[in-house]
């Protein structure tokens, strides 16, 4: 398994990390909540271990805004001190997937992403949506504002990764990537497709969902919370 760890304390972190290493997982590791969203959205993991008290988000505002606002499907164990039946419910409403109370014994943890991984509780979710743009990723159809719009394959790659990313940037590498692995293009393929991709999202609505941010990368965003 993949496994994003989403905790603060670096002891417990590392405990956790080395366990399910040794037992032949990927671990990654955010040290709060925004990194940890962040790393959550660009990124598929089999399961994430999320500590319900972070700095700058906390595990419930990571875990609303990863199912809400992001419409990431992967499942998620929380980790907290909290025992209270309210708190547990808590976590449940904001869309996670189990619930675990420190102390807690390492092989609980990797049985339970076991379990939570092998069952599926949770369905990849099949259609990806921002503001009135649709992207159905099992019949890739995508549609704005009930139109329908014809993209090419390597529009359909480039528009997956920006929506999955957003409202965050993606680097101008990670899209060449995506798209063409490691067989990088020549300097001006990506600009040519963004500009391609431009012409079937926004330029027929009139208002902009894709934004360049200039020597980074692009993200695409709300329409109405673009800025030119």
């Amino acid at each position: 398994m993949r496994i994003l760890i989403i905790e603060d304390n670096p002891d417990i972190a590392a405990n956790i990390g080395d366990y399910l290493d040794e037992k032949g997982h990927t671990v990654d590791f955010a040290g709060d909540g925004i990194t940890g969203l962040h790393l959550a959205i660009v990124n598929d993991f089999d399961a994430i271990v999320l500590d319900l008290a972070l700095p700058g988000m906390d595990g419930l505002e990571v875990c609303r805004k990863l199912r809400q606002e992001a419409g990431k499907s992967t499942p998620v164990l929380m980790l907290t001190a909290r025992d209270r039946l309210e708190d547990k419910l808590a976590g449940f409403e904001t869309g996670a997937d189990d619930y675990l109370v420190k102390p807690f014994e390492l092989q609980e943890v990797e049985v339970r992403l076991e379990v939570l991984t092998t069952r599926g509780i949770r369905r990849a979710s099949k259609e990806i949506q921002i503001g009135d743009l649709q992207f159905n990723v099992d019949t890739l159809t995508v549609t704005r504002n009930g139109r329908e719009i014809d993209l090419n394959p390597i529009g359909l790659k480039l528009l997956r990764c920006l929506m999955e990313a957003s409202p965050n940037v993606v680097t101008r590498a990670e899209l060449e990537k995506e798209v063409w692995g490691e067989e990088m293009p020549d300097s001006d393929s990506l600009r040519v497709h963004i500009h391609s991709l431009r012409s079937a999202i926004d330029k027929p609505f009139g208002t902009k969902m894709i934004q360049t941010r200039h020597g980074i990368g692009y993200r695409l965003l709300e329409s109405n919370a673009v800025q030119t």
